[in-house]
């Protein structure tokens, strides 16, 4: 596309529209970015743009003047499509993209990208190690914190893009067409965006829609809604299980990490050769390697790069241990699935703190596991009340509720006895509270090293 002489609105201000601002510059469009929070300084916008010069800023009100005179819009994904002034300009018909699109289009080389409810980051940041333990130019981008839009300049025939790529980027995808895709499960979560689980579905599962049939799409066979939903795609599916054994694909049997096809069976690794605790890591180690296998790195390289492979912060994070209580780090626990498996992953009795933003969703299938895993549950945030009545349905008591996250991890440090855990997995975003969920996860972090 040539970029001279369109004007493009940019929707947003914060990390992805000024990412998004930067490589429209870059390529030479005009640029107007618009954001309806009346309390931002058009200065402070124009400062963290690496080029600002002609660049201007509409702060609050969108006029139709404004609308009517742009080429295309791009969305920033923690702006809802369906938000008001996203239908003023569809309606005017303007073209609405989001920044993983822009990006896709100006990029080059190869592009692995993976979703998913839960896990995204955690695969993303193992899949982007492999990578770069076997290709020269590798980027790791999208949800996982680098916005897309910041390498997709510079990237050339040979390099090699590693996305997460969340639902709300999903939404606004058009001609998106990953070498691989991988969706790593789907459960309940952003229903107060997506409203129904078919929607959210839907849009997640689009992150294949562009393929080819030889390009693979990565699924889980343990995920219900993974194994209805296969049928309806028309690309290469490559399995993954850690419950069964498959014919072809990737499974766990034992402690063996399987890849199986073409009548071969070969061990890539086992899960003595990671520090990921939890079988949902071992889910995530598989569908790494099945991601890698299909983008051409050999089993030695995949192996060894596994082996070598940290924990991400913020997921299961193990922060300190004092007086024989181990304190983890799960703020990246901002649904109940993932909190589930953060709990399950814990083997000793557990202090758990838990609650934030509403997202409109239940709380029973989470309330569930805390039988004979935890001992004490600590609440914050939005959600407190409705969590509360939620675990007292399935007769848990041992409940405190507290105004803060200073207040919460005193009340873990007052409660917890030698060979405890204190788990922070909150089951909710972090929104109302705090920025985001890396905020909440360093400030439990200097909390808990504090004394």
């Amino acid at each position: 596309m040539d970029w001279k002489n369109k004007k493009v609105l940019v929707a947003g201000s914060g990390k992805s529209g000024i990412g998004a601002a930067d490589l429209l510059k870059k390529v030479g469009a005009d640029i107007v970015i618009y954001d309806g929070n009346e309390k931002i300084n058009k200065d402070d916008v124009l400062a963290k743009l690496q080029n600002a010069d002609n660049v201007e800023v509409i702060i609050g009100e969108l006029s139709k003047e404004v609308i009517n005179s742009v080429d295309l819009m791009i969305l920033s994904p923690g702006i809802a499509i369906d938000a008001p002034f996203v239908n003023e300009v569809r309606d005017a018909g303007v073209p609405i993209w989001g920044e993983v699109e822009l990006a896709y289009v100006i990029s080059k080389g190869k592009l692995a990208a993976i979703t998913g409810t839960n896990g995204k980051t955690t695969t993303t940041a193992l899949v982007g190690e492999i990578m770069a333990a076997y290709y020269k130019d590798v980027k790791v981008v999208g949800n996982i914190g680098n916005p897309y839009t910041t390498t997709a300049f510079e990237a050339t025939d040979d390099t090699v893009t590693v996305a997460e790529i969340s639902s709300f980027q999903l939404e606004t995808i058009h001609t998106f067409k990953p070498d691989v895709s991988a969706v790593l499960n789907i459960t309940p979560d952003h229903l107060n965006r997506h409203y129904t689980m078919e929607c959210y579905t839907n849009v997640k599962m689009s992150i294949a829609k562009n393929q080819d049939e030889n390009q693979p799409v990565i699924l889980n066979y343990e995920d219900e809604i993974l194994r209805k939903y296969a049928p309806k795609l028309h690309n290469k599916i490559i399995w993954f299980s850690s419950k069964q054994e498959l014919e072809n694909g990737i499974y766990l049997e034992g402690k063996n990490i399987i890849y199986s096809h073409d009548g071969e069976k070969e061990i890539i690794t086992t899960t003595e050769d990671t520090t990921l605790v939890g079988i949902h890591n071992v889910e995530n180690i598989m569908a790494a390697i099945g991601i890698s296998i299909s983008m051409g790195v050999p089993n030695d390289v995949i192996k060894k790069a596994i082996r070598k492979f940290k924990a991400v912060e913020h997921r299961i994070e193990y922060v300190t241990t004092i007086d024989d209580v181990i304190y983890y780090n799960d703020s990246k626990g901002t649904n109940t699935d993932a909190s589930v498996k953060a709990i399950q992953a814990m083997t000793r009795p557990t202090i758990l703190i838990a609650g934030g933003y509403d997202k409109k969703v239940s709380f029973d299938d989470w309330a569930k596991e805390l039988k004979g895993k935890v001992k004490c549950l600590v609440l914050l945030g939005q959600t407190s009340n409705q969590i509360a009545e939620t675990v007292r349905k399935y007769g848990f008591e041992n409940i405190i509720f507290t105004e803060s996250l200073e207040e919460a991890v005193e009340e873990c440090r007052k409660n917890a006895e030698s060979g405890d855990a204190v788990l922070l997995s909150p089951a909710c975003a972090s929104w109302g509270m705090f920025d985001n969920y890396e905020q909440r996860g360093n400030m439990f972090k200097e909390l808990v090293l504090k004394k």
